[in-house]
């Protein structure tokens, strides 16, 4: 079988390939791009696994860097691009369920393959297009299926993130689990707490984002995965709840994070930081579940959407949207639009023109400010400079 290489990416990268087989070695383009690739998905980057040893790549190219050469792999400098080429190779010793404590150049691609975590991610493609397939994985792809290389235990023990990766491409990807496989994920699911958070967060919020998010979560919930995940170990009814919602996939991850804090009825701050989540991300968050309740109460005024905010009522929008199918995004986000200013810096006046007005910096002309700043959001005073002090000095 072959795949389609015109994308840029495969064109661009396709000599690399070609000069390694002229010097005598194997190249092939591997893993998820090739996946991408049949599955006519966007194809970010490419990956490129080879038959020579490192020190052989560094002998075939003229500008390399040794990123990982540990491990075997060497970046290959052309044309201002980076490629990163990894030698074959197998790996025993997980001891930390996540890193291998050796790894051993080979020279054969199956056993490469074959400690790869999926056969959909154990493919390989020539430089022609030319797939191999040691695995079964393009009857997997065709039947949509995630089937894990080989033995499923020996593949979660190797690196437990793969349990968290099995969800997300359930849910990103729109397949099932195999049922041995499934069966694995439920066995192994204690070893995720071996994992650091932050890589389990950047898998679950790609599971949250996906095409076919109830998959992802019905089998994250059947493994009972989720007891090994920061404050969800109680959390098997809320994310039920989020399973049950309807399957239209978010756009953005406040969105995602702030459905979660609403099911769970916790406080976004606190939950976020136990996610390792960025302060910009979280404090969108908390807007949202702030003002999420009175969105779905219909009891929203203007200053409830100034305060919250455009990044954060996008995300309380989208969020509403799925909690209350029907809900009406379009109005709202057009009262917000209406509103004279967005910001307190938008008022027509400030701290000096109150000073000029006879005011003395301290608490009363703070808080005559923001009275003028309520005044104006509420429709009661025009943002108007000449109007905003006529009023302070009746």
């Amino acid at each position: 079988m072959q795949v389609d290489l015109r994308h840029p990416e495969f064109q661009a990268a396709i000599p690399i390939l070609k000069q390694i087989e002229a010097a005598g070695f194997e190249a092939y383009f591997v893993g998820g791009c090739v996946r991408d690739a049949l599955l006519d998905l966007p194809i970010h980057d490419v990956d490129i696994a080879t038959s020579a040893y490192p020190q052989e790549v560094k002998q075939i190219f003229k500008r390399t860097v040794d990123t990982g050469i540990q491990h075997g792999t060497v970046t290959v400098l052309d044309h201002g691009h980076g490629y990163e080429i990894t030698t074959f190779r197998t790996e025993t010793g997980y001891q930390d369920f996540r890193r291998p404590d050796q790894v051993t150049f080979v020279r054969s691609l199956k056993e490469d393959q074959l400690r790869r975590d999926f056969t959909i991610n154990a493919l390989a493609a020539r430089h022609d297009g030319t797939i191999i397939d040691n695995f079964g994985g393009l009857q997997d792809l065709d039947a949509h299926l995630l089937r894990a290389v080989g033995n499923a235990h020996d593949r979660f023990h190797e690196d437990a993130l793969r349990m968290m990766r099995a969800v997300r491409f359930e849910s990103q990807l729109g397949f099932q689990l195999e049922e041995q496989t499934a069966r694995a994920l439920k066995d192994n699911a204690p070893l995720l707490q071996h994992i650091a958070t932050e890589r389990i967060a950047a898998e679950f919020i790609r599971l949250l984002l996906g095409i076919k998010r109830s998959a992802g979560l019905t089998s994250f919930i059947q493994s009972e995965l989720y007891r090994y995940c920061p404050g969800l170990a109680d959390g098997g009814a809320a994310l039920t709840s989020y399973e049950a919602l309807p399957d239209q996939q978010l756009q953005q991850p406040g969105a995602a994070w702030a459905l979660l804090v609403y099911l769970l009825d916790t406080p976004a701050a606190a939950f976020m930081k136990k996610w390792k989540q960025a302060n910009n991300l979280s404090a969108e968050v908390q807007a949202a579940q702030r003002i999420l309740p009175a969105l779905l109460n219909d009891t929203a005024d203007n200053w409830a959407l100034f305060q919250c905010g455009q990044p954060a009522l996008a995300v309380a929008l989208e969020a509403a949207q799925l909690l209350a199918p029907g809900f009406d995004q379009a109005a709202v986000q057009t009262r917000y639009d209406a509103l004279s200013i967005k910001s307190a810096k938008e008022l027509a006046v400030n701290g000096g023109d109150l000073i000029q007005a006879g005011f003395k910096p301290g608490r009363e002309m703070g808080q005559t400010l923001a009275k003028m700043v309520q005044a104006v959001v509420a429709g009661k005073l025009p943002n108007d400079r000449a109007a905003l002090l006529a009023t302070i000095k009746n």
